[in-house]
């Protein structure tokens, strides 16, 4: 099973969602950072699960322990290492149909690929619940980056059919910083209630709904990224991916591009305080999978959680008869709200990862 990502930054996960713990070895980050781990503590809380009605009732407090790598506050230059105990786990609720193959997961999948040894309790080494050891990742990257001037943020742009405002061209520094502390981020405050209804209305049918997120990296020089392979939006798009129920992605325009026609397309040049832009952002901050120095944006969508409480249809992978499905057990209705920090992680890995790969870090 590869669960390292293996660039310049090497990211490796460990853990199932309901062993003994779930862990990360972050390898490549250079000596003398100086780390601030309440800044990690703010990022692991956003993420944390069990916080209010509309996230699952597994609770668990996502209190990393680092236990190599770091000295007296500095990074030493050896592989980092983070424990991040599992502490309120019902292994129980999956006993009742620890044969049956669950719609919308990769029961099925990873049962074929591992030959039945694979640990199938909450998705076990597959599960959302590796997310808390990504964050902590990224949550260390992400602060490496903003002492060098470059921020990252994101928010929920979509739930169902309640939309917030978008990027556009780009948003201010201190928006960005903002969204990285809100644990309900939005552009538009006003549109929350009706995402909570929206959310809250699935949850009370036993059911789930998808969202989006929209996430913008400012202040990325320009040069950044390596085509044709490790350009700009394969780096962040391969992170991204790694985010289980993440199932699309787009930067700058995305897919409206299909819409336009070439002058609408197109970012004209414009020179202001003696430093190139463009007057709009349809290319996202990206161009030949080089970095432009224009504000990178991209959306991710997420699908629905699919561990619902409906009645479904499936089959018994032993007995290879059809059978009915109810899934019992703790479960997001709405996956995009907890990935919001996530996304951000994964971003500040990817953009990590392309700096030291051009010796700017």
């Amino acid at each position: 099973m590869s669960s390292i990502y293996n660039g310049n930054i090497k990211i490796t996960l460990f853990g199932e969602s309901h062993g003994k713990a779930i862990g990360v070895v972050v390898d490549g980050v250079n000596a003398g950072e100086l780390i601030d781990f309440d800044y990690i503590s703010i990022q692991m809380r956003r993420r944390r699960p069990g916080k209010n009605s509309i996230s699952t009732s597994r609770n668990e407090l996502d209190e990393a322990k680092v236990v190599s790598g770091v000295l007296n506050g500095y990074t030493t230059g050896a592989p980092i290492c983070a424990l991040i105990e599992n502490t309120d786990i019902r292994s129980q609720d999956y006993k009742n149909f620890e044969n049956i193959i669950r719609p919308g997961h990769a029961d099925y999948t990873s049962y074929i690929k591992y030959r039945g040894y694979n640990d199938l309790r909450g998705g076990g080494h597959l599960s959302g619940r590796l997310t808390a050891a990504m964050t902590f990742a990224g949550a260390l990257c992400r602060q490496i980056l903003e002492k060098r001037g470059m921020f990252i943020g994101a928010h929920i742009y979509s739930i169902g059919k309640v939309y917030d405002k978008g990027f556009c061209n780009g948003v201010d520094d201190d928006v960005l910083i903002r969204l990285s502390k809100s644990e309900f981020p939005l552009l538009d405050n006003t549109k929350k209630d009706n995402m909570i209804k929206e959310i809250n209305y699935y949850k009370d049918m036993c059911d789930s709904i998808g969202g989006s997120i929209e996430c913008a990296i400012n202040n990325v020089p320009v040069g950044v990224g390596e085509p044709i392979f490790d350009g700009v939006e394969s780096k962040v798009s391969s992170l991204m991916f790694a985010i289980p129920g993440v199932k699309g992605i787009e930067f700058g325009a995305g897919f409206k591009v299909v819409g336009m026609s070439g002058s609408e397309n197109n970012d004209e040049y414009i020179v202001k305080n003696e430093k190139i832009y463009t007057n709009s952002n349809n290319h996202g901050g990206i161009l030949g999978g080089i970095s432009s120095g224009m504000p990178i944006i991209f959306r991710v969508a997420v699908k629905p959680t699919p561990s619902i409480g409906k009645e479904q249809c499936s089959l018994n992978i032993k007995t290879k008869k059809e059978e009915l499905l109810l899934i019992r057990g703790r479960h997001d209705p709405c996956i995009a709200v907890r990935a919001v920090p996530v996304v951000e992680s994964l971003a500040s890995i990817a953009i990590l990862d392309l700096m030291k790969g051009a010796g700017m870090i």
